[in-house]
């Protein structure tokens, strides 16, 4: 019997068996508590849109927890009859999604450009790039405006999706150009010598390493516009107004109206949620694909 110190092996590794338990179960006790105190703030705000104003008004939102016959979908009727409010939910779809495919599809193409293609001037231009990226957003809000202004853009949806396009490319453009700049040289050679042109090795080869990368840009992207407020609240009127602007509108005129506030906060939450989550599972599949040579 193999002995270390005068102990058996087999004795040492039954006694470690415990210890690994222990400190896993410690482990997963703690990532359990960090999860519970982060998704408490939206368990909050779901049971108070589901809850009456006058509940709201005059006890927590944790007393629904021991009472939930006080819950109730009658303020998500109430907001889906709301022409505004489902007015500005749509005006967030269509700034969102359209930035961010704008975003996506321009920096591949570029970053694949400024990684693997030569054409005079590259390495200046893409310093440009990564130049735009240390200016700020306000400094560039009232020459836009002017700009759209005198364009017929301003207080419209393509201003608000031009903007946000423009200033998102930078950041875009260096993450994926320095991702695909990663993929070892000797696989598009091989590419090349197969005959396979730039447009073939870019949609067959590049992008499928590159998932994981675009698959975070887009979360990012559309999270960074779903969320907005600065840029809408300047470049969109009325009729375009996402759903931050017109949930901001709400507080200033009816001051603590939860029964709109609540329902549509959560709203505007519980999209990108699923956006993240529909979009992680590609993130793993383009890491797993990725990996294997």
């Amino acid at each position: 019997m193999t002995t270390v110190n005068g102990t058996p092996a087999s004795r040492r590794r039954a006694g470690a068996r415990p210890v690994k338990w222990l400190s896993r179960g410690v482990i997963q006790v703690f990532l359990l508590i960090v999860g519970l105190v982060w998704l408490t703030p939206a368990a909050g705000l779901f049971l108070s849109s589901l809850r009456t104003e006058e509940a709201n008004a005059s006890s927590g939102w944790w007393t629904a927890l021991t009472t939930p016959g006080q819950l109730s979908f009658e303020n998500y009727t109430a907001l889906l009859k709301d022409s505004g409010i489902v007015q500005a939910f749509w005006n967030t779809v269509l700034i969102s999604v359209p930035t961010t495919l704008a975003v996506v599809v321009i920096a591949a193409l570029a970053g694949y450009a400024f990684a693997w293609m030569d054409f005079p001037g590259r390495d200046w231009v893409f310093l440009v790039v990564v130049a735009m990226l240390v200016v700020p957003v306000q400094i560039g809000l009232l020459p836009v405006a002017k700009m759209f202004g005198a364009l017929g853009l301003f207080g419209s949806i393509p201003g608000v999706v031009l903007f946000h396009t423009a200033y998102g490319l930078p950041f875009a453009i260096f993450l994926l150009r320095n991702y695909f700049a990663e993929i070892p040289k000797e696989m598009l050679e091989a590419a090349r010598m197969d005959g396979g042109g730039e447009w073939r090795i870019f949609s067959q080869l590049v992008l499928p390493l590159g998932r994981p990368a675009i698959a975070s840009l887009a979360i990012f992207q559309f999270l960074w516009v779903w969320n907005d407020m600065l840029v809408a609240l300047l470049f969109a009127d009325n009729q375009s107004q996402p759903l931050t602007v017109a949930l901001q509108s709400q507080m200033r005129q009816f001051g603590s109206n939860i029964g709109v506030l609540a329902p549509g906060a959560f709203l505007s939450l519980i999209v990108p949620l699923i956006v993240f989550f529909v979009f992680q599972r590609h993130f793993v599949q383009g890491i797993m694909a990725g990996s294997v040579k």
